[in-house]
């Protein structure tokens, strides 16, 4: 559970590395900052709620990690939109 947390945390904090560096390109777009809050807050409830399963042993936290999943998906649909709206 924690090395799924971690692995998930990785690759969005590249996810976010992409958001700043499409930004740069697409001055002002709103996808692409939409984009990089989903995957912040995301991320914060996906491996937060995990990291924080595995440290207290609350089982119950665990139903918090679909919704940060949920916001993981919707982060790179909007990022893959941006990018695909302007080449």
């Amino acid at each position: 559970t924690w090395g799924t947390g971690a692995e998930y945390l990785g690759i969005h904090a590249l996810a976010l590395l992409a958001c700043g560096l499409l930004a740069l390109h697409i001055p002002g777009s709103r996808l692409v900052g939409a984009a990089g809050w989903c995957f912040v807050v995301g991320s914060l409830l996906f491996s937060g709620s995990l990291f924080a399963l595995v440290l207290s042993g609350v089982r119950g936290l665990g139903a918090v990690t679909p919704f940060g999943g949920i916001l993981l998906i919707l982060g790179w649909g909007l990022l893959a939109l941006a990018a695909w709206r302007n080449p």
